[in-house]
């Protein structure tokens, strides 16, 4: 973290110089008064405020440190492409040829290092700032196969009078499938067993 000393009239003027000699916005920065001002006799012998102004550490930066720092240790050559999505939202999205290595299986490498790279993100950060960490949109990917998966076992299901029994899921995952079939009459959807083999179960109604 970068931090300055810095003297003005008042204790505005002074942290309006250390913003201006950091080129950084008000809420990017906290700052101890060291002295405060003083006026003198006659405006003799008066004393300056003196401020110490710390740049308070960029989320994204963190992040982005953080990440390349972890995919080195991995051994992967990677490019990490960052999208700011709101003010306290970033998609991380990672390119190369060794991409597959950061997926794991059913995601659950990525989910890993998204969870690591949003602690790094918020270590120093005063509200919390998400970082969705992605690779070659395998997110996106993953929703769709998802979502014909929900559809053509919910088939299935009604075809057969049957219950339906999905691998195990991420509770996320699970989320998406009961949001998928919510809208069908002719089937439930409910979760079953204890994590990490949770997973969902399609059945017909009045089965």
């Amino acid at each position: 973290m970068k931090t300055i000393s810095v003297s003005g009239k008042t204790v505005e003027e002074a942290l309006d110089n250390g913003l201006t000699q950091l080129q950084v916005s008000r809420e990017r920065v906290e700052y101890v008064e060291i002295q405060s001002p003083k006026k003198g006799f006659l405006n003799l012998f008066s004393k300056p405020a003196i401020l110490e102004i710390t740049v308070k550490p960029d989320p994204i930066e963190e992040a982005r440190s953080f990440l390349s720092t972890i995919l080195e240790c991995m051994q992967v050559d990677l490019t990490i492409d960052i999208h700011q999505l709101k003010e306290n939202e970033a998609r991380f999205n990672l390119e190369g040829e060794d991409v597959g290595i950061t997926i794991g299986k059913r995601g659950q490498t990525l989910e890993s290092l998204q969870y690591l790279t949003n602690l790094a993100a918020n270590r120093h950060a005063d509200r919390f700032y998400r970082i969705e960490l992605d690779a070659e949109n395998y997110r996106e990917r993953r929703q769709k196969t998802l979502e014909q998966l929900a559809f053509r076992l919910a088939e299935k299901a009604k075809r057969t009078k049957r219950k339906v029994t999905l691998e195990p899921m991420q509770a996320k995952e699970r989320k998406l499938i009961h949001q998928t079939l919510q809208k069908d009459r002719a089937i439930e959807t409910f979760s079953d067993g204890k994590e990490p083999r949770r997973h969902i179960v399609i059945a017909p109604k009045n089965h």
